[in-house]
């Protein structure tokens, strides 16, 4: 008779923890189709919507970040944390959980707390070359910690740590197949070169300001542009559409967008810097300097070290054109970067995040 499980999964506030999650659901659901889970989340963050649309469960915590500088939400976060570390016990005693785990976001750092007072197996998937303070104290009660890059032995204990990688999109494996299929959907014309822009399903202001100035530019090298602007900024920018620019909210197949472009500008969250070393495409990153522990430029310069991309901070955007130009002009540098960036892609990544799973549970 085939064993039933009872999962708790947690991550969510951007797309970079809530579709790793999604993933390792996906593939525990495969191996044991009987499970059960459960996803918890923050009340009005995006996977309150996400991953019911994935169709799995999930129940809202009343949690949020500490801002940078004085406001009532800083005030307000004790309550908060009160409320989501009673209300994420709650869930715990009435869901009885086999193994918890975490994706980073919000709502995870009460969930396994919660998981590790009552004796639960938790795991911690680190997405990030820097990780955050939620993570480095949850780290002392997991009991496995899943890393996408090396040396994280200075922040976690190393007898738990394992190199799995980040979970990807599989539709991604393929990409190399799909050429034909991406120009005729994005009706590109196939003389010209491509190049895609991503900054985040919200979207990057200073990315979108970039790109907006750079519109002639690009015209003269004859280049064309796929530039998901995302959905804060569509309102602002959809009005810059031509026949050489398509302005987009939203990409919803993603697996086509990298298959057409021919370099990507992208920021430098991990499930990005993920994607794009198994995509293998010549990448220019602009790390996010307003998050955590800056850990975007980390995540964004582990890739560079290695010679598989190229970075400009946001204060360095000036000199966008030469490099740019420089880059469409080098062949032999377009092969390497893509060759090199090919080489730090971890494609089984759920696979092995599962397999450590199945191991805690058995």
């Amino acid at each position: 008779m085939e064993k039933s499980i009872n999962v708790i999964i947690s991550g969510g506030g951007t797309g970079g923890h809530i579709y790793p999650a999604i993933a390792i659901a996906n593939e525990i659901k495969l191996r044991y189709p009987t499970a059960h889970i459960l996803f918890i989340g923050a009340k009005g963050k995006m996977e309150m919507e996400k991953v019911p649309k994935a169709g799995y469960e999930i129940k809202g915590l009343w949690i949020s970040g500490i801002q940078r500088k004085l406001t009532l939400q800083n005030l307000m976060f004790p309550f908060k944390l009160i409320s989501s570390l009673w209300n994420a016990s709650k869930i715990i005693r009435k869901f009885k959980p086999d193994v918890a785990i975490g994706t980073g976001g919000f709502a995870s750092g009460p969930a396994l707390m919660m998981a590790n007072r009552k004796g639960i197996p938790t795991v911690i998937q680190e997405q990030n070359s820097y990780p955050g303070i939620t993570n480095k104290l949850l780290s002392k009660k997991a009991k496995k910690i899943c890393v996408a890059y090396d040396n994280l032995e200075r922040f976690f204990p190393l007898d738990k740590i394992v190199k799995t990688g980040n979970p990807v999109r599989q539709d991604l494996l393929l990409i190399h197949t799909k050429s034909e299929e991406a120009q005729e959907f994005f009706g590109l014309n196939t003389a010209k070169k491509t190049i895609l822009v991503i900054g985040g399903s919200l979207g990057a202001r200073r990315i979108n300001q970039l790109i907006a100035t750079e519109l002639e530019f690009f015209q003269k090298q004859e280049v064309q542009v796929i530039w998901q602007c995302g959905k804060l900024y569509y309102e602002e920018y959809k009005e810059y559409g031509n026949d050489n620019v398509q302005v987009h909210q939203f990409l919803n197949r993603m697996d086509l967008a990298y298959a057409a472009a021919d370099f990507v500008i992208s920021r430098a969250g991990a499930s990005s810097v993920s994607e794009l070393c198994i995509v293998g495409k010549p990448v220019l990153f602009i790390p996010s300097p307003n998050v955590a522990e800056d850990h975007q430029t980390k995540n964004a310069k582990s890739i560079v070290d290695k010679h598989g991309a190229i970075m400009l901070r946001e204060s360095e955007l000036h000199t966008f054109p030469v490099v740019f130009e420089t880059l469409l002009r080098d062949k032999g540098k377009q092969e390497s970067l893509s060759e090199n960036i090919k080489e730090l892609a971890l494609p089984n990544a759920t696979n092995h995040i599962v397999n450590e799973i199945e191991r805690l549970i058995n």
